[in-house]
């Protein structure tokens, strides 16, 4: 057997009727490519709807380029990054393939990042521009000191709901700004509003700029294996591979009437936007596109007029819409697909998802720095209705190698445990700006290590077992301990600190802190209080437990993490 081909691809043998062993990596030169075929293809579909409005293919196009054009108009040159800071609108989109045509490099940015989050990737990636939802505006103002910004633009979630300046957006805005008083005060003096960007573009001349599939499309940050906030550098052959292999899965569920995506994860996560954003576009779908996912009744009611035939989410997404009883009595005669990934999909949520809406959910697994889809399982809905939950992670996708290695550097067999290692044209370039990490994340042969434990059985199917590193994932979002117990060390009250993950029933892990305090007065509150000030919401711990004297440590002085998943002492 090749050892360069593990196990000799057994996964192929149970590969659904159809599925190619390998994709075409040379079909598109670039993203761009992509969606201008997409564009000629389906100009005059619907692409995305927002609070019921809709945007078709052609408009988005247009605005697309309109924006590319004003980037190269304010100096934007090939490879130069520019940060997108905004929750699923219609925004979303234009400005991301306004990036891409204009030859830049998009860096998703998490709407809900502190101050401090924020600052460091703007400053680690280099980002000149940042287009931002006025909400999180205060953020920005506070963030840029010290960066490379120099444009900053600034929209609301109405500006583009209709022609003009409808009376719609107007109203919108008006209601998030002074009833919701969503817009916390900001002084940007150099903001600029997203629409009279696209208008001023949509006058100047647009400059062709080649792109080829090795050229660089997003920085995806990622806290990797250290909690170190890193950009994967994913290329446009990178996230095209992603799409394809993901086309090809799907071959035959996808392919029929106009597809219509309930997109519940935000787009600038990786998962969304390869499936939510790329896939469904590239089969001409129309897109529901929900900014805050976790109003479930505001979600309802958006959607009342509306079936769809796929949704992508994690386990707390489809909990959280099961128990809603408006959600469960809809009619889900259209629903081909539902993709979950993110974090493991819990079986009581799986069985109950496939009694209420007759399909099951199928789970798959990926990591930002692989675009992120690893490996599938099948989504022939015919066979798999009759299937239990198995708790499977799925087969490889197409041209990708999956391998486990042991502790000791050697190959697993199949069905013994070791580290998930994964090779395929999905697999980044590396980490922005960091050779030591990149180096850290390959072995000599290539490999990317994902710190993932699982087992591959005979048939080439891959559970996950655990994962090598502390990394604790919180509804589908990486959390890690490192980052958490650096800013819990900032208050003068803590002597020591350690983070650890435990079960929860819904979001999967929750987040505990044990700590030992200085200030005998020092309590939880306090700390939380302090933790909201540093930290997006879902890296706030939900636990806090003090103990006496000092953490339990190895030998050498590190913290031994197991030791702290149980209470103990003064809780």
């Amino acid at each position: 057997m090749d050892p360069a081909v593990p196990h000799e691809r057994v996964w192929l043998n149970a590969y659904p009727a159809g599925v190619p062993a390998d994709i075409d990596v040379t079909r598109y030169t670039s993203l761009v490519q992509a969606f201008d075929e997409w564009i000629d293809k389906y100009r005059e579909r619907v692409a995305f709807v927002s609070l019921g409005s809709e945007i078709t293919y052609a408009e988005v196009a247009r605005k697309a380029r309109a924006f590319a054009a004003w980037l190269q108009a304010h100096g934007v040159q090939k490879g130069e990054r520019v940060a997108l800071m905004m929750p699923n609108c219609f925004q979303y989109p234009i400005c991301l393939f306004g990036t891409l045509i204009a030859g830049a490099v998009v860096v998703n940015v998490n709407p809900l990042y502190t101050v401090r989050e924020l600052k460091h990737q703007l400053h680690d990636s280099g980002a000149r521009t940042i287009v931002a939802f006025e909400n999180f505006a205060k953020t920005v103002q506070d963030a840029i000191p010290g960066t490379e910004v120099r444009h900053v633009l600034v929209t609301q979630i109405g500006d583009l709901l209709g022609p003009g300046a409808n009376l719609k957006g107007r109203l919108v805005n008006l209601l998030m700004r002074r009833v919701a008083k969503q817009v916390p005060p900001y002084d940007l003096p150099q903001a600029i509003p997203l629409c009279r960007a696209l208008a001023e573009g949509a006058r100047q001349t647009l400059a062709p700029v080649p792109l080829m599939r090795d050229d660089l499309a997003f920085l995806q940050y990622t806290g990797g294996t250290t909690g170190v906030a890193k950009g994967a550098m994913l290329s446009h052959g990178n996230v095209l591979a992603n799409l394809l292999q993901t086309e090809a899965w799907a071959a035959g569920q996808l392919d029929g009437d106009i597809e219509v995506n309930l997109s519940l994860l935000p787009m600038y996560h990786v998962l969304s936007l390869t499936v939510n954003c790329l896939v469904f576009m590239s089969l001409g779908g129309r897109n529901i596109l929900i900014a805050n996912p976790r109003d479930v009744k505001k979600v309802v009611y958006i959607i009342r007029n509306e079936t769809f035939t796929g949704v992508t989410g994690v386990n707390t997404l489809f909990n959280g819409l099961l128990e809603n009883e408006a959600f469960c009595a809809r009619d889900f005669s259209r629903l081909k697909l539902s993709l979950a990934g993110g974090m493991a999909t819990q079986r009581a949520i799986a069985e109950r998802w496939k009694q209420v809406t007759g399909k099951p959910i199928i789970e798959g697994y990926g990591l930002t720095e692989c675009s992120p889809i690893v490996t599938m399982n099948p989504v022939d809905l015919a066979h798999m209705n009759d299937v239990d939950f198995t708790g499977s992670i799925g087969l490889p996708a197409p041209s990708t190698d999956v391998r486990f290695k042991r502790e000791d550097g050697t190959w697993a067999a199949l069905g013994e445990p070791g580290e998930l290692c994964v090779r395929g044209p999905q697999v980044m370039r590396g980490y922005w700006q960091r050779p030591a990490d990149t180096a850290n994340a390959f072995d000599a042969d290539g490999w990317l290590m994902t710190g993932d434990i699982g087992v591959m059985d005979a048939r080439g199917y891959v559970r996950l077992i655990d994962r090598k590193k502390d990394m604790i994932l919180v509804s589908g979002f990486n959390v890690y301990p490192n980052e958490i117990e650096d800013v819990v060390m900032l208050h003068p009250g803590v002597r020591e600190a350690a983070v650890v993950g435990v079960p929860d029933p819904v979001a999967g892990e929750r987040v505990k802190l044990v700590v030992v305090a200085k200030d005998s007065q020092l309590n939880a509150d306090t700390l939380l209080a302090h933790c909201r000030e540093h930290l997006t919401a879902y890296k706030v711990p939900r636990i806090v437990e003090f103990r006496q004297g000092e953490l339990p440590k190895t030998t050498v002085g590190k913290i031994l993490r197991r030791e702290l998943r149980e209470p103990q002492g003064n809780a």
